[in-house]
């Protein structure tokens, strides 16, 4: 006890202590106790309270973790009871597409041609299938070729494999090896293709690719024949067993709008089949070709597809894969395809004896336009109105005349120049056809002779089909057959004074070859001589050696009137 104050009591002031004050307390044992140590005490609960809270709130998270992991479980377990996926069997699914192209791509085939360009900067002046007529609008044959980068409807085969800008193309070194892809579709088990004539055209070496087969097995090729005129093609490949042939169909059956399929190698990726369908017909889509009417398609067709087959739902081939509209060197949906009607005519000539198509002709030539231009139907008359008699002609011989509006052949209306050519090509040569025709308002009948196209205008056709009896080209140094050009080729051909002499062949490998001389050129010059007969070119050539240069001056052949002069030279081997 504090002897001061023995009782405890409070200060002589009677009044508490302030908090936290030094006002001293006294334990049980008399010793004074500070206030001060009260704040210390207060904190240390407040602690053992904050650390009781996080122990609590731990607790509860792992309980509830618990709970939750329990009820993920249970439902696991409730799904025990689902099936696993499976993979079914593969099964057909009967589309007719799928069966069409089961059924037509053995008979597709690849076709590999490697061929040597001589003089390049002539190779591709000849475009195929055709070209402008340098404004020569008439006439019911060829009109000649002309410049090929002016028309947008490409040979795209030849533009992408060794023509505009393609491999090999104009531009490049002479001698250079060329090679180029194509299709073809067999027609006949015994191995024989139809393909298009650009496919083969100068090929050196054409060698064939069956479906199934490696890459490295492929069997040569022959050509059996060509035709220009519908840039057609038939080779035969030999091998020990029939092949799997195609069926061709009727071609004038197929409606705008019917679903036709397009097989072929685009860029050599084999056995490619794409859809599409009808999108016209009778196209004419080269200027003065009266023989390529086409089919037009929107089936993607690309380089490569030239020569292969364009096919109905019936599994028959109804075209051959011609020609693309492009002006971006790609597919851009306008593809056409030679009908297999004209097909089908064309192969059968080219299989046979002579291995060449005969088409007839009456020797006249027409104004493109008369037969829709209203003026002249009703000063002329209604048909085909006759512009040009050819002189000897059967239509000269059977008294037709510059004028005389054609309507009608074997009773048959005719109203277009197309029909009338249509109608004539059909007959063979040495056959008789009546022709009715009005002449100054009244109905006139007459009976011609059919003609054999080549020979009536085979300067016109130039290298096309310059003649149709070209003999086999002599052994001479320049390797190369010729014949006079007579005064009316000379007229048309718009040649003065000295005539000149037409090539009617080329030894292949011959100096003539190697130089870019071709069936159908007019040789003018030799060295600075002229040419005025065959006589003439054999005796200058009599005087030339082995290792002595030789430049030819050449009139080009499909040239018009207008066409320029060129020069031809080489080393004579």
């Amino acid at each position: 006890m504090d002897p001061q104050n023995p009782n405890g009591s409070l200060p002589e002031n009677n009044q508490p202590a302030e908090p936290g004050s030094p006002v001293n307390e006294v334990r049980g044992d008399g010793q004074p106790i500070s206030k001060v140590q009260e704040p210390v005490q207060q904190d240390h609960h407040r602690r053992f309270a904050s650390t009781f809270v996080i122990a609590i709130t731990l607790a509860l998270g792992m309980l509830i973790g618990t709970v939750v992991t329990y009820g993920a479980k249970g439902k696991t377990k409730d799904t025990s009871d689902a099936t696993q996926l499976s993979v079914p069997s593969p099964r057909q699914l009967g589309n007719q597409f799928t069966a069409v192209s089961k059924q037509l791509e053995p008979t597709v085939v690849n076709i590999n041609t490697e061929s040597t360009i001589k003089n390049p900067h002539r190779r591709f002046r000849h475009m195929p299938p055709g070209g402008n007529n340098n404004n020569n609008d008439n006439n019911d044959e060829d009109q000649g070729p002309g410049a090929e980068n002016q028309n947008p409807f490409q040979d795209f085969f030849d533009r992408f494999f060794g023509g505009q800008g393609g491999q090999g193309g104009e531009g490049g070194p002479e001698g250079l090896r060329q090679q180029s892809l194509g299709s073809g579709v067999i027609v006949d088990s015994k191995g024989y293709i139809v393909t298009n004539f650009h496919v083969v055209d100068k090929a050196d070496q054409i060698r064939v690719n069956l479906m199934g087969d490696p890459a490295s097995v492929s069997y040569p090729a022959k050509v059996v024949g060509t035709d220009r005129e519908t840039d057609l093609a038939v080779i035969k490949i030999d091998v020990n067993h029939p092949l799997p042939a195609a069926k061709m169909g009727n071609s004038d059956g197929m409606q705008v709008g019917d679903w036709v399929l397009a097989i072929g190698s685009p860029f050599g990726l084999k056995q490619t089949v794409t859809a599409g369908i009808v999108s016209a017909k009778g196209r004419n889509i080269v200027p003065q070709r009266q023989f390529q009417s086409f089919i037009q398609t929107d089936a993607a067709i690309n380089p490569g597809n030239s020569g292969g087959p364009l096919v109905n739902l019936d599994g028959e081939v109804i075209g051959i894969n011609t020609a693309i509209y492009t002006e971006s060197n790609g597919y851009q949906g306008v593809g056409f395809a030679l009908p297999s009607n004209t097909v089908v005519q064309v192969y059968n000539q080219l299989i046979g004896p002579t291995h060449r198509v005969e088409r007839g002709s009456i020797g006249i030539e027409f104004n493109q336009d008369s037969s829709t231009n209203p003026a002249v139907a009703r000063v002329y008359g209604s048909g085909v109105v006759v512009s040009t008699v050819t002189p000897g002609g059967p239509a000269e011989q059977a008294g037709l005349k510059r004028g005389d509006a054609i309507n009608q052949i074997d009773g048959k209306k005719i109203t277009t120049g197309d029909e009338l050519v249509q109608e004539i090509s059909n007959h063979r040569p040495g056959s008789k056809v009546k022709l009715g025709y009005l002449r100054n308002g009244k109905q006139e009948e007459a009976s011609v002779t059919i003609a054999d196209r080549q020979k009536l205008f085979g300067t016109r056709l130039g290298t096309e089909e310059a003649s149709n009896e070209a003999p086999t080209p002599k052994e001479n140094k320049f390797g190369v057959t010729v014949r006079g050009v007579t005064p009316d080729m000379a007229d048309r051909l718009g040649l003065t004074g000295n005539h000149g002499v037409m090539v009617q062949d080329v030894k292949p490998g011959g100096f003539a070859d190697s130089v870019g001389l071709g069936r159908g050129d007019i040789i003018l010059e030799v060295n600075k001589q002229p040419v005025s007969d065959p006589a003439a070119l054999d005796k200058i050539e009599a005087t030339l050696k082995s290792g002595q240069d030789v430049v030819f001056v050449v009139r080009p052949a499909g040239g018009g009137r207008d066409q320029g002069t060129i020069f031809l030279g080489g080393t004579l081997p």
